[in-house]
């Protein structure tokens, strides 16, 4: 049988016990597939890397090389939080790369989507395969690939992070988690301590805020992509939307809205916000928002966010729209 392929005798993880189970085995397993090599692990702060990183440092300890690369494109403070998950209270063997201004810069200019993926994507594989040749006794790589992504592709997913690079540098793949379903993965990545913003984090686009900033990318519009993303956030939080909603983010289009602030004509850009339901992502339906809560984070968005005058609320189904923007 492939190991690619889930067993049909293999229970569904739904109960500590069970996860409990799973990591006993998979310690075991890559205590044995790795004996004394390194291993190197492309870090994005995701549920599914963040659980193989967990289970890693379980298993081998200091064996484990995170790097985590910071390409500008992130959420607020994602970066501070795998710093301090990770480094800080697992004392994992975390390597912190700053590619902000390699990344924005490559950017500079480009407003098609298609080729700010492929930027984004080229970039990342780039960065990582120049700390992949530094480090010695790497061997093999570690991998989020979870089943879905073998459902949905029938091969195992080149992931963003790390594209070709088993191929490239003779890596040998580790993928503890490649059989479970998301929600085992969730349960998993609880049962080993991770907190619950990194375990239920929602999915969230390679090329992470680039494709969320329409249009040619600018350090401004960035910020305000970020800025209004945390407060739509908090905000969802409060109302207990955050656990109701599938997906929810803030996009900031190249134009600019006109307005008046301070008694003055202003020309500063519009947000938009996306709240979504959805089982497959192959259709979505709308979350229907209080007014009071849309009005709080209205509120909150043009006092609080340097360069916009305007909020709106799309209210396009899946199909015609897309989840996405870009």
């Amino acid at each position: 049988m492939s190991t690619n392929v889930r067993p049909v005798d293999m229970k569904r993880i739904t109960t500590k016990e069970l996860a409990e189970q799973f990591i006993e085995e998979q310690v075991a397993l890559i205590k044995e597939q790795v004996g004394s090599d390194k291993v190197l692990l492309a870090l994005s702060g995701g549920v599914d890397s963040s659980v193989v990183a967990a289970l890693l440092i379980k298993a081998i300890g200091k064996q484990l090389v995170c790097v985590h690369v910071n390409h500008g494109l992130l959420r607020k403070d994602e970066p501070e939080q795998v710093i301090k998950v990770f480094r800080d209270e697992m004392n994992a063997n975390l390597i912190y790369v700053d590619a902000v201004d390699r990344f924005l810069d490559k950017l500079a200019g480009v407003s098609d989507s298609t080729r700010k993926r492929k930027i984004i994507g080229a970039e990342f594989i780039d960065v990582f395969k120049e700390e992949a040749v530094q480090l010695d006794g790497i061997k093999p790589l570690a991998h989020g690939t979870i089943y879905p992504d073998i459902l949905e592709s029938g091969k195992v997913k080149e992931h963003h992070n790390v594209g070709g690079l088993p191929e490239q540098l003779g890596f040998e793949l580790v993928e503890p988690i490649k059989l479970l379903f998301k929600d085992e993965v969730r349960l998993v990545g609880k049962t080993l301590g991770l907190p619950d913003k990194m375990v239920y984090r929602q999915p969230f686009p390679g090329p992470g805020l680039g494709v969320r900033c329409l249009g040619a990318i600018t350090r401004d519009r960035l910020e305000a992509v970020r800025e209004s993303d945390a407060i739509l956030r908090e905000e969802f939080e409060k109302a207990g939307l955050d656990q109701i909603v599938w997906q929810f983010f803030t996009a900031v289009p190249d134009f600019y809205s006109v307005g008046v602030r301070d008694g003055k004509r202003c020309e500063e850009w519009p947000v938009i916000i996306r709240a979504v339901n959805s089982i497959d992502a192959m259709t979505a339906t709308i979350e229907p928002i209080k007014y009071e809560v849309l009005n709080k984070i209205t509120s909150r968005i043009i006092t609080e966010v340097k360069g916009v005058n305007r909020v709106l609320y799309d209210l396009t189904p899946k199909p015609v729209g897309t989840i996405e923007w870009e």
